[in-house]
């Protein structure tokens, strides 16, 4: 049997997320056209007669480092270099990115092989330019693999599937055939909850909020669930809520029917936000929320 981790690595909003939801036929991590949506490390394990391949979702590598929470993106990105079988590295288009230089370092320090799956082909007009491309990829950097893929319109990924799956080291499976992901129902509610806030509200306000599930009581007719949106300003308290409540209501009713999706079961959901100043940029607060992967 072949069973191995595959870290899935790239700048921000390259497509991660999609690409390991598609791969395993099964919606894990959160996805939006934000930048840093995923925040933690998330396996995503698929069990097939070819093997198990474990899936590691990590936050975008990006130079950003001003704040605590980007400090800790990147320690986490980093991190899930460590231990793994096989890298892919995702890009987005067929220009090398000032970043991707460091990126290159990072991988050469790991020393594991690295497939570079080159993604949103379907919106390249010129598919003729991306063979000069793949060349100069390949001066770069001695990858294993170098191939084109949509990972939302799901273009090559069976081809993808089995370039992963046959690089996979000889292995008694790590997980029951039937689990698909390492984390609890818990932690999938909460990014099901940021998930909704994300894509409902602007491009800032998203960095600036996280999820805490402070009660979580599980009975066979309904789940309970009692969470709270953290924001740092009374402002953004404002905004979640919206004008008579009606956006925050209105983010719960779509959050709670994905959350009776995942866990098969009826819910009652009830969201407050609150303020704690600075969280974002505070080491002790970050931990206390959950950011300690």
């Amino acid at each position: 049997m072949n069973c191995g981790y595959i870290a899935l690595i790239g700048c921000p909003n390259v497509g991660k997320s999609t690409l390991m939801n598609h791969l395993l036929g099964q919606k894990i991590s959160i996805t939006s056209r934000k930048p840093q949506t995923t925040r933690h490390q998330i396996l995503g394990i698929k069990t097939t007669d070819l093997g198990q391949a474990i899936f590691v979702d990590t936050p975008g590598m990006h130079d950003g480092e001003q704040r605590a929470l980007n400090r800790y993106l990147n320690r986490t990105a980093d991190t899930s270099l460590l231990g793994v079988d096989l890298v892919i590295w995702l890009i987005d288009s067929l220009e090398w990115q000032a970043y991707d230089d460091v990126i290159v370092k990072k991988l050469k320090r790991a020393g594991v092989p690295v497939i570079l799956a080159v993604n949103k082909v379907d919106r390249i007009k010129d598919k003729r330019a991306m063979l000069p491309f793949f060349s100069e990829a390949g001066k770069k950097f001695p990858f294993a693999e170098i191939i084109p893929v949509s990972a939302l319109k799901g273009n090559n990924l069976e081809q993808l599937e089995r370039l992963i799956m046959a690089r996979l080291p000889e292995s008694a499976w790590i997980y029951p055939e039937d689990q698909i992901t390492d984390r609890p129902e818990r932690f999938l509610t909460a990014e099901i909850i940021r998930e909704k806030l994300i894509r409902r509200l602007g491009q800032e306000l998203p960095h600036a909020l996280t999820v805490e599930i402070e009660r979580y009581e599980e009975t066979p007719a309904i789940t309970r669930i009692y969470a709270i949106v953290w924001v740092e300003r009374d402002t953004q308290k404002n905004i979640v809520i919206g004008k008579q409540g009606a956006l925050l209501k209105s983010i719960g009713t779509d959050a709670r029917q994905d959350i009776e999706v995942l866990i098969d079961n009826k819910v009652y959901l009830q969201l407050w936000v609150k303020v704690k100043k600075g969280w974002a940029n505070n080491e002790r607060a970050l931990n206390s929320l959950g950011f300690n992967d």
